[in-house]
């Protein structure tokens, strides 16, 4: 990594830092692209030369996408990262184009190498750039057990350099971009492919690279998820609002503001903050005036709409009895981990014991507990077991909540003698669990 490390300096360091008690040598930050920085793909012509570089490179495709998910509404891409063996870097401006069937053909069948895909799989999918074959690079730092998987982080560990995050949320959809933007850019792929075999490396050494593959598979493969059950109960500072009634403003403030903010493209926060919402479902206001009055209503965005406003809060308002809604969450899942020991103690205890198996699990094979299983998975399972609770049914409930084979190896025997433990030492509504009891993990609360 010499070579690498001849392009950064050593002068740029957090100001917020203090320095440890024993000087530990600051390492340099990767500060310049290898080859500079691209010119931004805008025009048809751009294209067609980019997509003949990337064609004849060779090996697998480093990729990242920039969004402007804190200034947007939409999660799309507005600015595509590629590096490619033998190619160099390419900058490429998604909107510019009706579609980008072009590019998909010249990736179709590589592997793409990208961090944490879960994030930008989704607004490339939109594109129609639809990958074949992963390699995830956070992921991969999750297997080995990392404690620390950003992108910064890994290539500190295995490249020796720093990299600087200050454009991490910019509004991408400015333009022209910033040269400093698409500088920091180019460097989100400068050293992926680099990394990408670092990591394969020690995935080897530890045994890991089979559960890494069946990782990057169902990453490939992964849906959108459903659209949230009552999105509006994400509100910030809810906690404060009691009434039903008030609750119902919330409510219609919140559908008002995301229609609002769906046809200007703009991020919901930005045309009305979630601290004005709880204001006047608190305050109850009786007029526009009021309204006006209240904390978070002064400002040109929500004096902007404020008919708007007025008619959602004025339908709330208006609602019978029977149609606002409660505290209580509408779902079809388990409740809060939190309310089970009052509410079923034995299936409280049941969750205690898979808990307990599967933190000493994490720690056999170093990986963090939410990559074993996801917590969804186990809290239904403790809270309505199958009827069979042997090895072999619960690794076929897991396999249908989706767990991997390796998962499954893992896990499925732990887990049922867990259940078997609790369904034979069964605990009563009277009865609390032994004070040896492991206490809740944020991993599964």
């Amino acid at each position: 990594m010499q070579a690498y490390r001849d392009r950064v300096t050593t002068d740029e360091l957090a100001p917020d830092v203090e320095a440890p008690e024993e000087e530990i040598p600051a390492l340099p930050l990767l500060s310049e692209p290898r080859d500079g920085v691209p010119e931004v793909v805008d025009t048809s012509a751009a294209l067609e030369s980019t997509l003949a570089a990337l064609a004849a490179g060779h090996g697998p495709f480093a990729i990242d996408a920039e969004r402007a998910g804190g200034y947007r509404y939409s999660q799309r891409a507005y600015l595509l990262q590629f590096r490619r063996e033998g190619s160099g870097i390419h900058l490429i401006d998604p909107i510019a184009f009706p579609n980008l069937d072009s590019l998909a053909a010249v990736l179709e069948g590589e592997e793409w190498i990208i961090h944490a895909a879960s994030q930008d799989l989704p607004c490339m999918r939109e594109l129609g750039l639809v990958p074949t074959r992963v390699f995830d690079t956070e992921l991969a730092g999750r297997l080995l057990g990392y404690p620390k998987v950003s992108l910064s982080a890994l290539l500190e560990r295995f490249c020796g350099v720093s990299l600087a995050k200050e454009h991490s949320a910019a509004d991408w959809s400015t333009r022209p971009l910033p040269e400093p933007w698409l500088r920091y850019a180019a460097l989100d792929v400068e050293l992926l492919l680099e990394l990408r075999d670092a990591l394969e490396s020690e995935l080897v050494s530890a045994g890991k690279l089979d559960w890494a593959h069946q990782e990057f598979a169902a990453a490939a493969a992964a849906e959108p998820p459903p659209p949230r059950e009552e999105p509006w109960r994400r509100t910030s500072g809810l906690h404060k609002v009691r009434k039903p009634r008030s609750l119902a403003v919330v409510r219609s403030l919140w559908e008002a503001r995301d229609r609002v903010a769906q046809q200007r493209d703009s991020a919901p926060g930005r045309v009305l903050a979630d601290s004005a919402i709880v204001s006047a479902a608190t305050a109850m206001p009786t007029s526009e005036d009021a309204l006006i009055d209240l904390a978070g209503w002064g400002g040109r965005g929500a004096r902007r709409n404020l008919p708007t406003w007025w008619g959602a809060i004025a339908r709330a308002t208006a609602l019978p009895e029977s149609e606002l809604p409660t505290h209580a969450r509408n779902t079809t899942g388990p409740p809060p981990p939190r309310a089970w020991p009052d509410r079923d103690p034995p299936a409280a205890a049941r969750l205690a014991g898979a808990r307990e198996a599967l933190v000493s699990i994490g720690e056999r094979v170093r990986i963090p507990v939410e990559n074993l299983v996801t917590p969804d998975a186990v809290r239904r399972l403790c809270w309505q077991p199958p009827v069979d609770i042997s090895e072999t049914g619960i690794r076929s409930f897991l396999t249908d909540s989706g767990a991997r084979v390796w998962q499954c190896d893992l896990v499925a025997a732990p887990l049922a003698a867990a259940l078997l433990y609790a369904a034979e030492h069964p605990l009563s509504s009277e009865t609390s669990a032994p004070d040896d009891a492991p206490e809740p993990t944020s991993d599964l609360t």
